[in-house]
């Protein structure tokens, strides 16, 4: 009896070995086809990307918006921003934020570089520039808003000096820097006067001065002209954005614009 039931066995499992076989490596096969996906990332400039990755990314609206959001943001030229966002190198004495001005007034709440995006740009370029010299630049001062304008005019109410709030400043425009130079160490290089000197020795045709102070003074209109930016005849250090006619006279305070 119990051979028989043996024998049953054994033509049971022989007819069946093959099945099992076939489902266990059917299983496996299944595991590993699902374990690594291929997932193909289109790309709008050239011919698709295939990627493949052990877990798998849906495809569904939300993964491509995730795609889209992940793209550069296009800055606009006439966007108000911290020249730090661009360019760390620059050396920043922005003595409005400071008491120690003609003012004798903080004016700014904090010390910020605050430019237009093109203009930002150019100036980053004379700062590339001028580090094949072993040079650098240090600024005094850049976007001011037109409410620090008037206070400025209350004190010194002289167009040569201090642009009437009534037509605005380039200052006011985000499209203007008072800046000086340093060498490689950060230290400033001797100019023909102090910044916010009032006085002729701060013209740019004054012929007073050390020899190397008219040099530096020119050193720096040139790296300055070459970007298309255009000196104030009566202050060195004050250069204007060739494009500064087409931003409008502005009053956003500091706090709005982002650091970054």
């Amino acid at each position: 009896m119990v051979g028989l039931q043996l024998t049953g066995l054994a033509k049971f499992v022989g007819d069946n070995m093959f099945k099992y076989i076939f489902i266990f490596i059917l299983f496996i096969f299944v595991t590993i086809a699902c374990s690594q996906q291929i997932v193909i990332v289109p790309n709008s400039f050239t011919s698709p990307t295939i990627y493949r990755s052990e877990t798998a990314i849906p495809e569904s609206n939300e993964y491509h918006k995730q795609q889209q959001n992940q793209q550069p943001i296009e800055v606009q030229a006439s966007q108000l921003v911290d020249i730090e966002s661009i360019n760390k190198k620059i050396i920043l004495d922005i003595k409005y934020a400071t008491k120690n001005n003609f003012l004798k007034q903080k004016l700014y709440p904090e010390s910020r570089c605050i430019l237009r995006y093109s203009t930002a740009k150019k100036l980053v370029q004379v700062q590339e520039n001028l580090k094949q010299k072993k040079l650098g630049l240090k600024v005094y001062d850049c976007y001011r808003p037109i409410s620090v304008q008037k206070k400025m005019w209350q004190v010194l109410p002289d167009d040569k000096y201090v642009a009437n709030p009534a037509r605005g400043s380039r200052h006011n425009r985000g499209a203007a820097v008072d800046i000086t130079l340093v060498d490689s160490k950060g230290q400033k290089l001797e100019m023909p006067s102090q910044f916010d000197e009032f006085s002729v020795k701060s013209h740019r045709n004054y012929k007073g001065g050390s020899l190397t102070s008219r040099k530096n003074r020119q050193l720096l209109e040139d790296a300055m002209k070459k970007q298309g930016f255009i000196g104030l005849a009566t202050e060195w250090w004050h250069f204007d954005a060739p494009e500064w006619e087409s931003y409008p006279i502005t009053d956003i305070p500091f706090e709005k614009i982002p650091t970054s």
